[in-house]
């Protein structure tokens, strides 16, 4: 069994809900994906001090189904800060049925996000 990641915070903790359902009773994919972007949005801009814009999606693997009332842990790992942008890991866990705990890693994602101004246009990264 697996268990969530020791001694590391979760960027965002969320339960998905009957809304969040495909026909099939599973979560949609494209809601777990908004989600691992704000949880890796959230950890780029504190990095950046500011405001990020999600410039690319290097790769989305789903590893098992999502239900509701799983507790989701997203977690984010920084992979590179470079000029004005920031490549991040995000891994996402779900802690299931709690009469019988059960911890799975349903999804892993690379993210890369861009700093940017008032005017959205990319700006340095703080050092």
């Amino acid at each position: 069994m697996e268990k969530l990641p020791e001694g590391k915070q979760p960027a965002l903790r969320v339960m998905p809900m009957p809304a969040d359902a495909n026909q099939n009773g599973d979560i949609f994919g494209g809601w777990i994906m908004a989600q691992v972007d704000i949880a890796g949005g959230t950890v780029a801009g504190r990095i950046a001090r500011g405001r990020v814009a999600t410039v690319a999606v290097k790769e989305f693997v789903f590893k098992q189904p999502v239900h509701i009332g799983d507790v989701l842990s997203f977690y984010v790992d920084v992979q590179r800060v470079g000029t004005t942008s920031i490549t991040v890991t995000v891994e996402v866990y779900a802690e299931r049925r709690p009469e019988e705990p059960k911890t799975v890693k349903v999804t892993e994602a690379t993210l890369t996000y861009v700093a940017i101004d008032r005017d959205g246009r990319p700006r340095p990264v703080p050092r």
